[in-house]
């Protein structure tokens, strides 16, 4: 393809193309403290293409051109932006496209960081095994915007008990995908993961189901860490 052929990936007027909506969601992102300091992405597969957020750039001033590109299921680069480096996320987006996400959020969101530190902190404190241990809660209207899991009807309800798998933080972004999709298959129904001292990756069918899931999630995370300042428990 030619410079031209390559940029009309990711040029358009269409505010929901998603190298436009990349740059829309990380922004707002940015304004809600879950993309601080370049840290974070967001990547949408559309058909047989990948766009992908660069690494190390301040998610507030993405611009489309900014987009790299890539094709599914070869897994190359149609489109790299010069000077920009691809993001360390990108295998574990692939992971959640792999099973039939339409987009993936990564945030350093302060409400998940904590939230994994608390269930960190309950288990030693109970001599469990921190490592086996996921985030708990029940009984908030907010876990209604959250599937039942992959394959299944509907939303889980008030009474159903949410469940998100914690992994351990590594050096590398990229040296956590082999965590990751561990826990996407010790928990199928399951779309995040939190990862412990670092955030969370949140998938969804579309963009607008993983934007939704990411919210609600973020609202669940914070309403937890002021419940246990209070001592409420989480779960019964």
């Amino acid at each position: 393809m030619d410079s031209e052929s390559i940029d009309s990936l990711i040029l358009s007027s269409d505010p929901q193309h998603p190298a436009n909506l990349i740059c829309t969601l990380c922004r707002n992102f940015y304004n809600w403290g879950w993309v601080t300091g370049t840290g974070g992405g967001t990547s949408i597969r559309h058909g047989p293409h990948i766009f992908i957020a660069p690494s190390g750039v301040q998610k507030e001033l993405l611009q489309p051109k900014d987009m790299f590109v890539m094709d599914y299921f070869t897994r190359k680069y149609l489109r790299e932006p010069p000077v920009l480096n691809p993001s360390q996320c990108t295998p574990l987006f692939l992971a959640a496209f792999d099973r039939g996400a339409g987009c993936c959020i990564h945030t350093h969101s302060q409400w998940a960081v904590l939230v994994t530190l608390l269930v960190e902190r309950d288990a030693k404190e109970a001599g469990d095994d921190v490592h086996s241990k996921c985030f708990e809660i029940e009984k908030i209207e907010q876990i209604k915007g959250i599937p039942k899991g992959r394959g299944k009807q509907g939303m889980l309800g008030y009474f159903d008990k949410l469940s998100i798998p914690i992994i351990e933080n590594t050096a590398h972004e990229r040296d956590l995908t082999s965590s990751l999709t561990a826990a996407m298959e010790q928990h199928p129904d399951t779309y995040a993961v939190l990862v412990r001292r670092h955030g969370i990756y949140v998938w969804g069918d579309d963009v607008q189901k993983a934007k939704t899931q990411a919210e609600s999630l973020d609202y669940i995370f914070q309403l937890a860490v002021r419940m246990r300042e209070m001592a409420l428990p989480w779960a019964s």
